[in-house]
């Protein structure tokens, strides 16, 4: 649907250097978009967009430490030099520590709170202040989890952090709202990938597999559909939502 069509649209997208965050990027080139692909290791940035401008599409590095304001006032001020107006902001840097409560250390919880949520709303904050001031509007989109809306155990600095992204989000919505930026959250459940694949195929991972009611994990392709309507138009009248992509495990108690 051309509603969907992201041609001509800039975005910037944060921790793509890996994970999730690399395969956003590459969703939204092969829509159309030019992308600017931020991060801290500038080396994989560089390899992503080797590999973006393989299949014809653009891609911008920009280095950026999302806990660091200016790192983040310059790297949207490159982005909008560069590319010119930024249109949406993937806001996906994020960081995990899996460790019991009692054993977390203040900089163990600093650094996990500091970089999912400080610095989310970091980003979030420049890249609106850049939407309002253009007078463009935009869409912000957040990467949440669904650990946001309910938690486990050994990872509860990211549970806060991400139940408090999910709850940014719906205040800068309402507040951005009148400006026509949009603020959404995308809150994937377990997505297999390399770094959690050997857990995910553990017998721990099974009992776990035995709770979601699709009896499967999240593909990283099955992520695409959600981003591209968040970061379209086709989601104009969308602001303040939370869409769990999680093979129905939020539904469930």
């Amino acid at each position: 649907m051309h509603s969907f069509d992201l041609t001509g649209k800039n975005i910037l997208v944060t921790g793509a250097s890996s994970g999730l965050g690399r395969h956003f990027a590459r969703t939204l080139a092969s829509a159309g978009a030019r992308v600017g692909i931020a991060a801290r290791r500038t080396d994989k940035l560089e390899e992503l967009e080797a590999e973006i401008e393989a299949f014809g599409g653009r891609a911008l590095p920009i280095a950026l430490d999302v806990r660091d304001g200016a790192s983040v006032r310059a790297a949207v001020g490159c982005a909008e030099t560069e590319l010119g107006p930024i249109h949406v902001l993937v806001n996906n840097a994020g960081v995990a520590d899996s460790k019991p409560a009692l054993d977390m250390s203040e900089d163990d919880w600093d650094r996990v709170v500091g970089t999912n949520l400080t610095g989310a709303w970091l980003v979030a904050q420049e890249a609106a202040r850049h939407m309002v001031r253009l007078g463009h509007g935009g869409s912000i989109v957040n990467i949440a989890s669904i650990l946001g809306l309910g938690g486990t155990g050994q990872v509860a600095s990211y549970c806060a952090a991400k139940a408090g992204l999910i709850n940014l989000t719906r205040a800068l919505a309402a507040e951005l709202a009148r400006h026509e930026v949009r603020v959404n959250a995308l809150a994937p459940g377990y997505v297999k990938t390399d770094i959690n694949r050997a857990f995910l195929e553990s017998e721990a991972g099974e009992a776990l597999l035995k709770r979601i009611p699709q009896r499967r994990f999240v593909e990283l392709g099955d992520l695409d559909g959600p981003l591209l309507l968040l970061a379209s138009d086709a989601s104009r009248a969308m602001t303040g939502a939370v869409i769990a992509v999680d093979g129905g495990q939020s539904a469930v108690v």
